[in-house]
């Protein structure tokens, strides 16, 4: 998906995600709310090699944007931008895109 999207999409997206933000913790707010309202969740992926689920995201202080992911009866946090995206990715994902090119 990041190949489909010029580093002016990339600009849109992030300008529409933090037209009204003041700061970087507002621009954070706002990409971790269009990431929210926009990825497709529950999807599958694959973390030190062990499928898992990721459940939803949400916004931890200190770490970002983050994935919830589960497996069984464990549930871990992994940054958005660390995680592994299947093919086809989710819908939404340029949102984590987007959020990589703002540059946290």
């Amino acid at each position: 998906m990041r190949g489909q999207l010029s580093d002016a999409d990339l600009d849109e997206l992030v300008e529409q995600a933090t037209v009204d933000a003041y700061g970087s913790e507002e621009q954070l707010t706002g990409l971790f709310t269009m990431l929210s309202e926009h990825l497709a969740v529950p999807f599958k992926t694959v973390i030190l090699g062990v499928e898992a689920t990721v459940e939803k995201v949400d916004l931890l202080p200190g770490s970002g944007i983050v994935a919830i992911c589960a497996r069984g009866g464990h549930r871990q946090a992994i940054g958005i931008l660390d995680l592994s995206l299947p093919v086809p990715a989710p819908q939404g994902t340029k949102w984590i895109h987007a959020y990589r090119h703002w540059g946290p």
